[in-house]
């Protein structure tokens, strides 16, 4: 009788335990998800984005679209853009959310494009 009493009680100690943990954990996930919507609702009214590009060419207007041409049929996943900034014509690529994003990409990008460089842009 002393043993099955003894049994019980570390039977009813490990299930509250248990019980406990699985309640913290759901409770935990609920602070997550509302920080979560707290960032989208944030990145929703935030207009400033800082977004970075990798710029392929700088120089005239004729290569330079030649440039985009190419870089289009080498590396279809990218936007390509076009940016005329006095004097110069500019080539740039890509939309990433962050530096490591971009600079993965220039890794690729750098074996043929050998002058590429990672720009940072707000949009």
């Amino acid at each position: 009788m002393k043993k099955l009493s003894i049994k019980a009680i570390i039977f009813v100690f490990f299930a509250t335990f248990l019980i406990s943990n699985i309640s913290f954990a759901q409770s935990e996930n609920e602070k997550i998800n509302t920080l979560i919507e707290q960032k989208k609702a944030f990145n929703k009214t935030n207009k400033n984005i800082m977004v970075f590009k990798i710029q392929i060419y700088n120089g005239n207007e004729t290569q330079a679209y030649a440039v985009k041409r190419n870089f289009e049929s080498d590396f279809p996943e990218y936007r390509t853009k076009i940016i005329y900034k006095t004097p110069e014509w500019k080539t740039h690529a890509g939309n990433f959310r962050t530096r490591l994003e971009a600079d993965r990409a220039l890794n690729a990008v750098k074996q043929k494009y050998t002058g590429a460089i990672v720009l940072e842009e707000k949009i």
